[in-house]
């Protein structure tokens, strides 16, 4: 055999062999897909059980009881009570490969439902000194149901996994109740994204505002950070007749109110960062003629950069003490950092977003504008690359304005969105894993801005 045949003789392995593999991976994709579409029924059974029986963060106790016996059904090694009550699956595919993470939430609201559906959630309880319901107002039934199908398409198929793949159910998304901790920043305490370490996370989140059969992203900073202020002005306490008598709290706070708005519209540079800083509560004195010794005042700030959060607690501190001291009062301020910026790495969507087109339709999957609210699936991207996105859950054909939005009594979901977010999530898999077969797969975060 001369060099001229040699060389042709190569090519054409190569290309038998390149073909062979393009013919494996469009099989797995074909039978992932059909898998999925085969569990629709069954996952929105699921969903429907969950939205009916939902518990509170850190209290999921029978909604982590059914997802482990679901994986355990599976052949899955699993472990319950992580992060008090999370439920983590390990599925180890035919082949050796990276880990990949799955995460869904399961907590639900202290919301009354007002829909009216067969499966309309019932159920009570007392929430911060008052009697509430508990309803899942913001799609988590949703997303807990969607992953178990995942972990069942993913199972049918892992011999021909290049990998193992972490289900992660995680408890208290919206909050852990007082005095305790709770969520994904416990979970990772507790070594989640160790033994196995992840290689990269993906997640989804449903949107009541976002037509079913639509996906959407957005590299870098997607969801807000966010934290609480708790300011207390102190002043001195005296007749309303007689203000002079006095240092009136009240009208400090006012002032305070005001100096806090100042923030956002002339100190935070709006052509690079956005935020905002809400007062959610003003709470002072206990009669009409009475000046208060104090007043209390709580809210919300939310940023999508550190330099960006640094500033506006400085000028939160500095606007409080300075306005206080102005009027003879004292003020106290106090910070509580809760959620980082939800971030997703950019080299990771970058390679990943042809995954979810080629499931949902490149015309589809639309990059969406950065959103003030916020997600504690940033404490996993805040130690592996992290793709978090947004699945379509509104009837086709809806107006946006008609639909209720996540936290409202009226939040309903359209289930006709269900198969797509399990395709999407096994193939964001199955894909990565590939890459990582190649060693072209990301691996180390982009650092954020």
């Amino acid at each position: 055999m001369n060099k001229q045949q040699l060389f042709v003789c190569v090519l054409v392995i190569g290309s038998l062999t390149a073909q062979t593999a393009f013919g494996q991976t469009a099989t797995l994709n074909a039978r992932m897909d059909k898998m999925a579409e085969s569990l629709e029924k069954k996952v929105v059974s699921w969903r429907r059980d969950f939205h009916q029986h939902p518990e509170l963060g850190n209290r999921e106790f029978q909604t982590a009881s059914k997802i482990a016996a679901h994986l355990q059904a599976l052949g899955m090694e699993v472990k319950t009570g992580v992060g008090k009550t999370g439920v983590v699956g390990l599925l180890k595919g035919g082949k050796s490969g990276p880990v990949v993470a799955l995460r869904a939430d399961m907590d639900g609201l202290p919301v009354t439902e007002r829909v009216n559906v067969p499966f309309k959630s019932e159920a009570h309880t007392e929430y911060n000194g008052q009697q509430t319901g508990i309803m899942h107002a913001c799609g988590h039934d949703s997303h807990v149901a969607i992953l178990m199908g995942v972990a069942e398409v993913l199972s049918s198929v892992k011999n021909d996994l290049r990998g193992t793949v972490k289900f992660i159910f995680q408890p208290a998304e919206e909050g852990a109740p007082a005095g305790e901790e709770g969520g994904a920043y416990l979970m990772v305490k507790e070594g989640v994204l160790e033994n196995p370490k992840v290689d990269a996370i993906f997640g989804l989140h449903i949107n009541s505002q976002t037509e079913v059969g639509t996906i959407k992203y957005r590299p870098g900073a997607t969801m807000a950070a966010v934290d609480s202020y708790a300011i207390k002005i102190k002043g001195k306490q005296t007749h309303g007749a007689n203000p002079w008598s006095g240092v009136d709290p009240i009208v400090t706070s006012a002032q305070v109110v005001m100096g806090l708005q100042t923030i956002v519209s002339r100190n935070v540079n709006l052509t690079d960062d956005a935020a905002v800083v809400t007062v959610g509560a003003l709470h002072g004195g206990i009669r009409q003629n009475i000046i208060p010794e104090e007043a209390n005042m709580i809210g919300t700030i939310r940023t999508f950069s550190p330099d960006a959060q640094k500033l506006v607690h400085r000028r939160i501190n500095e606007i409080a003490t300075n306005i206080a001291e102005s009027a003879g009062a004292q003020a106290d301020v106090k910070i509580d950092i809760m959620y980082p910026v939800t971030y997703n790495d950019p080299k990771l969507t970058d390679q990943m977003v042809p995954s979810i087109e080629a499931v949902a339709g490149k015309n589809n999957v639309k990059i969406t504008p950065a959103a003030t609210g916020a997600e504690d699936f940033s404490f996993y991207q805040q130690k592996v690359p992290g793709l978090f996105f947004f699945l379509g859950g509104m009837a086709k054909g809806k107006k946006v304005e008609d639909a209720a939005p996540h936290h409202t009594p009226d939040f309903q979901i359209d289930e006709g969105g269900f198969v797509l977010g399990m395709k999407s999530l096994c193939r964001l898999t199955t894909d990565y894993m590939e890459y990582a077969s190649k060693g072209t797969a990301v691996k180390g975060l982009t650092a954020s801005k």
